[in-house]
């Protein structure tokens, strides 16, 4: 159960960083045309990060985990679990990719690359990804807990969560 102490501080958290507004500019980067191929092929390996499939395996293996371990946690099956690790090209939704951030007890920062290997992100302008923000700062790995907060809120808990 939460805490009244930690539900008031998930309300200013959230109050707090919804009344920011950030003003971002963008630059404009000029396209040329004709631009080499080998140019753009080394453009394209200079800049590629690892994809999701190969990130998450890389957080399994450093916290020494085992992929059962984690699916279990997640509450996925063995079958989904199985398909992001054969299928490079699989492409988990949002709250997949969050309950195996949180289950890996990711800090906020390998979660936002875990999130980004995936085509994701954390925005302070959504209530649910500013509950899981405030959770991750807080080291709430409970996905109970976590379910609890986004509940709270009147928010779907995360996906594939037991």
């Amino acid at each position: 159960m939460l805490s009244d102490k930690l539900l008031f501080e998930l309300q200013l958290y959230i109050e707090r960083h919804q009344n920011q507004s950030a003003v971002l500019l963008y630059e404009s980067v000029p396209y040329y045309q004709g631009v080499a191929d080998t140019e753009l092929e080394e453009f394209v390996k200079r800049k590629r990060k690892p994809s999701f499939q190969q990130l998450l395996f890389q957080f399994i293996d450093a916290k020494g985990e085992h992929d059962s371990a984690v699916y279990k946690k997640v509450g996925l099956d063995r079958r989904h679990f199985s398909k992001i690790r054969s299928n490079p090209d699989y492409h988990p939704g949002k709250n997949t990719v969050l309950a195996l951030a949180i289950a890996l007890e990711l800090n906020k920062e390998e979660t936002s690359q875990l999130l980004a290997a995936a085509g994701y992100s954390l925005s302070e302008s959504d209530t649910f990804d500013l509950v899981i923000q405030f959770c991750l700062e807080k080291k709430i790995y409970n996905l109970d807990t976590i379910n609890q907060a986004l509940d709270y809120f009147s928010l779907k808990p995360l996906a594939g969560v037991n």
